[in-house]
């Protein structure tokens, strides 16, 4: 667990956008999204942080199982919903995209990161809180 409340993650959150720094110094902007998860995949690997890529999300209506599924970019330490994106700048839909991931999984924290940025890499973090993402 995290020390600070505020922030679940956190030195996970640290470790993950070192690694996409790193992917970043080495690489540039501007390559397709293919390969900046390939290579951040391989980074994170190399730091030893556990990962599962493009997972299969369930998605559900009424109690049944959709035959659409969801598969956002990256799962990293089990509990942080990733996205990758190459494009000139985040936007509203790329916003959106991460938060219905994170209110499917019920995830804590996501990571919106764009590697085509330029002159340097454009990332956001998202905390999932009940009240917005879960609502009674």
């Amino acid at each position: 667990m995290d020390a600070n409340p505020d922030q679940p993650f956190a030195q996970q959150g640290y470790d993950l956008m070192a690694a996409a720094f790193e992917v970043y110094n080495d690489l540039g902007g501007g390559l397709s999204e293919e390969i900046y998860q390939e290579s951040f995949e391989r980074e994170l690997a190399a730091r030893r942080i556990a990962f599962e890529p493009q997972p299969e999300l369930k998605v559900f209506y009424k109690g049944v199982p959709l035959n659409k599924r969801l598969r956002p970019d990256l799962i990293v330490a089990g509990e942080i919903v990733v996205e990758l994106k190459s494009a000139k700048t985040l936007t509203e839909e790329h916003e959106a995209q991460l938060l219905n991931y994170l209110r499917i999984t019920r995830k804590p924290v996501g990571y919106l990161i764009n590697f085509a940025a330029f002159p340097k890499l454009q990332w956001k973090r998202f905390a999932n809180t009940r009240s917005v993402l879960f609502p009674n």
